[in-house]
């Protein structure tokens, strides 16, 4: 019984995580074009792709809650209480992978080591993030405050 209750938790945690992942991902991506695009520094860059990362994540996980019902306000607090752990977490990890690897930050659109170091440090926020993510539900919270409100 216990270790049914511990594959469910790490599948609980891995499917939160790869929810998080798609938001953070969507986010980190675009800001990340979007930067080089524009010809912005690095720090820019990394401050759009971490807000885009954020709104995306919450716009994910506050459409089932404003599905069910609940008012605006509610289901905004509702996802912040889900996901803003998460999120964090995959994106320190995500920039920090982005800042270490050689030349990523000053690589173009155009350059394979752009896209190589982001799904690369995506991957790793992901490893990352999936045991925060299964403390968390283990403890009620996180994206276990989702649960209530899904049909």
């Amino acid at each position: 019984m216990e270790m049914q209750h511990e594959q469910g938790l790490t599948r609980t945690a891995v499917s939160a995580t790869l929810h998080c992942l798609t938001g953070c991902a969507a986010g980190e991506v675009l800001g990340m074009v979007l930067a080089t695009w524009w010809g912005w520094g690095n720090v820019a860059a990394i401050v759009l792709s971490v807000v885009l990362a954020f709104v995306f994540g919450y716009s994910l996980s506050i459409r089932p809650v404003l599905a069910s019902g609940l008012p605006f306000g509610r289901a905004l607090r509702v996802a912040l209480a889900a996901d803003t752990v998460s999120i964090l977490s995959m994106e320190v990890v995500d920039n920090l992978v982005i800042v270490v690897v050689p030349d990523a930050l000053d690589a173009g659109l155009d350059e394979a080591l752009f896209w190589w170091s982001l799904v690369v440090s995506l991957a790793i926020a992901f490893v990352v993030t999936v045991p925060v993510n299964r403390a968390l539900i283990g403890r009620g919270k996180g994206h276990a405050v989702m649960h209530a409100y899904h049909h």
